[in-house]
């Protein structure tokens, strides 16, 4: 299927087959899980998942099919250098019969030259999610540097990350392509990995999602454009994706490159 922008439509369908319908909001109720389940279940077709917090978790799940996946966050936002956090979160994930868990890397640590902190906090996180799927958040945008970024994914990846996505979208910067292209490369590197790589934070358009299914068929080929190995973290993507997909907007010329 073609992803370049002189093709929305195709695009916008693969996009939609890729997203992690998100809501991350501190006071968010079950009235409004209910809604973003709705949504999740668009007239174009279903979302990959929805991602929420894990006392929602199990909410979610019963109000969705079996074939929507339900992700929720452990660790999150701040990345504890702190593995009793990250257990907690997901025993309660587990618990709530949710597939896949998004857990922050310590990253400050890492900043600080502990990488034996981040090894054990992604070490506990995987031995608890066993038969879950495990994305391991790296906040690229905190990182900065692109040899941070470099590590923090061989990191990830060394403690069996299935995916390595950028951002918690809780800090100033997101998804980058420059972030993205590092990541990727890691895991196209990792040969003893088939890990997928998931865009969050900032990735409001067909055009932004253009740029990152883009870079993963360059790096890991086409075959990778798929749920299986790449992900999309967002809430507004979807307006835009039904806007193109219902014929009432387009891929701007050179938007989100």
């Amino acid at each position: 299927m073609n992803t370049t922008p002189d093709d929305p439509i195709a695009t916008a369908r693969r996009a939609l087959a890729c997203l992690d319908l998100t809501r991350l909001n501190g006071d968010d109720t079950e009235a409004d899980i209910e809604r973003l389940c709705q949504r999740a279940g668009s007239r174009f077709g279903p979302v990959a998942a929805v991602c929420v917090w894990p006392r929602l978790a199990g909410f979610a799940r019963r109000q969705l099919p079996a074939s929507i996946r339900v992700a929720a966050v452990a660790n999150f936002p701040e990345g504890d250098a702190d593995p009793e956090r990250a257990l907690r979160d997901i025993a309660a994930i587990a618990e709530a019969g949710a597939q896949e868990v998004d857990v922050v890397l310590p990253w400050r640590a890492l900043l600080a030259g502990d990488t034996a902190a981040c090894a054990r906090v992604l070490a506990a996180a995987r031995r608890a999610s066993t038969g879950l799927t495990l994305k391991v958040i790296l906040e690229s945008g905190e990182l900065r540097a692109p040899e941070r970024i470099a590590e923090a994914s061989r990191l990830a990846l060394a403690e069996g990350a299935d995916f390595l996505k950028t951002s918690t979208g809780k800090t100033p910067t997101g998804a980058t392509p420059e972030a993205a292209r590092v990541m990727l490369e890691a895991i196209a590197a990792d040969r003893a990995s088939r890990a997928g790589f998931k865009a969050s934070g900032g990735v409001r358009t067909v055009a932004d999602a253009a740029s990152y299914l883009a870079l993963v068929a360059e790096t890991l080929g086409e075959a990778a454009c798929t749920p299986a190995r790449f992900r999309i973290g967002a809430s507004g993507l979807l307006d835009d994706i039904e806007a193109v997909l219902g014929g009432s907007a387009t891929l701007s010329a050179g938007a989100g490159y």
